[in-house]
């Protein structure tokens, strides 16, 4: 089973995949952009030094996800794979940037990056305005962040649109419940 995690920064995916595999020991365990090594370099770049051009963006991102499949995804499809995030914030931050991208054409490159391999479930931690405000005072921010808590809103309302457009099974769970509430949810979704 191939399980990806959603969410804006400060969601609590990071905490909510490391539960599972606590959980699923054997499982792969990875994350976009930077589950390979070009992926992290492919990371630094966006998230720390910035990127002034969206395309650029964009294909930095699926040339990510392209490597990821090849190296992490297609070698593991026998096992549990665990991801902290993927196509589906990839499209979402993709359509937020460049209004004239449309859905359906994001839909088709990252298909064609992924050959047409997509997740089995979806996890999406869905947060709000004064989660994010706790929460993004603790941590700090990257060129993501930056661009503000409305922003980061914006892309979490267009990851649903993206996830009812791929049509994978998926759950939507409040992030603001206990750390056990979320991963008893989590835990009943995956059986």
């Amino acid at each position: 089973m191939y399980v990806l995690f959603e969410g804006v920064d400060t969601s609590g995916k990071s905490t909510q995949v490391d539960l599972l595999h606590a959980l699923y020991p054997e499982a792969v365990m990875t994350k976009e952009p930077g589950g390979t090594a070009i992926g992290a370099q492919i990371r630094e770049m966006i998230l720390h030094q910035g990127v002034s051009n969206h395309k650029s963006e964009l294909f930095l991102f699926l040339a990510d996800r392209s490597e990821h499949y090849k190296q992490v995804i297609e070698p593991n499809l026998e096992k549990m794979i665990i991801s902290d995030r993927g196509l589906i914030s990839g499209i979402a931050y993709a359509l937020a940037n460049h209004q004239s991208y449309e859905l359906d054409f994001l839909i088709t490159l990252n298909r064609f990056a992924l050959e047409d391999t997509l997740p089995d479930k979806v996890i999406l931690l869905m947060t709000d305005k004064n989660l994010i405000q706790e929460r993004m005072g603790e941590k700090r921010e990257d060129m993501i962040e930056k661009r503000g808590i409305d922003y980061l809103l914006h892309i979490q309302t267009i990851m649903i649109e993206v996830i009812k457009a791929l049509d994978i099974d998926y759950i939507c769970i409040d992030a603001g419940k206990t750390k056990e509430e979320i991963h008893q949810e989590i835990k009943g979704f995956i059986a």
